[in-house]
């Protein structure tokens, strides 16, 4: 038992690098990226006995890792969602310091989303992924789709938001 024990910290030990830098790319901050880095580490410990000795261990990391990325991620979006009380729903899932407080606030809500849902799905989808919080790349990799084409989409479906909306400037 001391043998796998010892084994398992020994590889666990060896890949803290590229755990680091696959932390700092979900994360995009150093801080987060070894908060990050120190939450695998103790959770692969924790459960190194589920572990199987024949599965690829880095994977097995770097899964763990992802998880608990994502699950933080959904608690932070979670712990900011309020709960909209008004008759028609037009706060829902606004910061509470948005300036939407008034009734023509939200009538500049209501037709904010009138606009967004008038755009395609192509461009609708990412462009409201993108302002709920997802990065670039999640979108990307969600709708299976190039980067540089979710970047342009969120661009062009910005451009014809203000276009629409210009009356509201």
């Amino acid at each position: 038992m001391d043998e796998y024990v010892d084994l398992f910290q020994e590889r666990l030990l060896k890949i803290q690098d590229n755990l680091y830098n696959f932390a700092y790319m979900l994360t995009s901050d150093k801080e987060e990226a070894k908060d990050l880095l120190q939450d695998t580490t103790m959770k692969a410990l924790d459960n190194r006995d589920k572990y199987i000795d024949n599965i690829n261990f880095k994977g097995w990391m770097f899964t763990i890792m992802r998880n608990i990325f994502i699950n933080n991620y959904r608690r932070v979006v979670r712990n900011q969602t309020m709960i909209d009380q008004t008759e028609d729903l037009y706060h829902l899932n606004l910061p509470q310091e948005s300036g939407f407080d008034t009734p023509e606030g939200s009538y500049t809500i209501k037709e904010i989303n009138r606009a967004i849902a008038s755009f395609p799905p192509e461009y609708r989808v990412p462009f409201s992924m993108h302002v709920i919080g997802y990065k670039y790349q999640e979108i990307a990799t969600y709708m299976k789709l190039p980067l540089g084409t979710v970047k342009s989409r969120i661009f062009f479906a910005r451009q014809r938001l203000q276009q629409l909306l210009k009356d509201y400037r």
